[in-house]
């Protein structure tokens, strides 16, 4: 049987989304995301716990958080875990644990006042843009009288 590598985050970006391009114009995106948990130790007291997570996303989902994200703002994201090294500007190696997301469904309200959207996967559309294309204004047409005579 194969492994399974899945995380689930519902969090607060700790930063806006930083993008660059690679070759042949690949977008890649990584901010920090902040999932926090609240308990009563042993002394009745609440504990407010917070992990930082630092979130990787790739091509069309890099645009999409590019321009659509902001810090503070909540975001579901699925992925998985990677662990990778890197040497720094001193020549030592490092070693990072990423989330590289798969998808991602932006929560609350954003800085403009409109509701979040689900963006899940990389070649879709956000709901924002895809409520910015639907029609502005358009009602069905109301029928001015309605017949008595309904079969049921």
């Amino acid at each position: 049987m194969a492994g399974i590598n899945k995380v689930i985050l519902v969090g607060n970006l700790g930063k806006d989304p930083e993008v660059r391009h690679l070759e042949n114009n690949v977008a890649v995106a990584t901010f920090s995301l902040a999932t926090s948990e609240s308990y009563k130790d042993k002394n009745g007291q609440r504990v407010d716990k917070t992990e930082w997570h630092n979130i990787v996303m790739w091509r069309g989902l890099a645009d999409v958080a590019e321009k659509y994200l902001k810090k503070g703002q909540m975001v579901y994201i699925e992925g998985k875990i990677r662990n990778r090294s890197y040497q720094d500007k001193e020549g030592q190696t490092r070693y990072t644990t990423e989330i590289v997301a798969d998808e991602m469904t932006m929560l609350g309200a954003r800085p403009d006042g409109s509701q979040g959207g689900n963006t899940s996967n990389a070649g879709t559309q956000s709901t924002a843009a895809q409520n910015a294309a639907a029609p502005v204004g358009h009602t069905p047409p109301a029928y001015e009288e309605e017949p008595d005579d309904l079969p049921f």
